[in-house]
């Protein structure tokens, strides 16, 4: 259950990471999702092992959030500056 908890978080924080990062992203709002889906499981993951979260437990929504903006960041940074020939 707590997976699919952080799946739909993760889609709603996306949305709301693009928002809160102006700026051109290389990909649409598909790509937005599933990179806020990866930003709430890292969140997860890295509360999980910090001791803020015990296992199974999702990540809370400000750190989801804050999850889904560095994934978004580190998105950005890989594939942003490709040029086409």
């Amino acid at each position: 259950m707590s997976i699919l908890m952080t799946l739909l978080v993760g889609l709603i924080v996306g949305v709301i990471a693009k928002f809160m990062m102006p700026g051109r992203d290389p990909g649409g709002f598909i790509v937005t999702a599933l990179l806020g889906i990866v930003g709430a499981f890292l969140a997860s993951y890295l509360g999980q092992a910090m001791n803020f979260y015990v296992a199974g437990e999702p990540a809370g929504f400000i750190a989801s959030v804050i999850g889904a903006m560095l994934v978004l960041f580190i998105y950005r940074l890989a594939v942003g500056r490709r040029t086409v020939v």
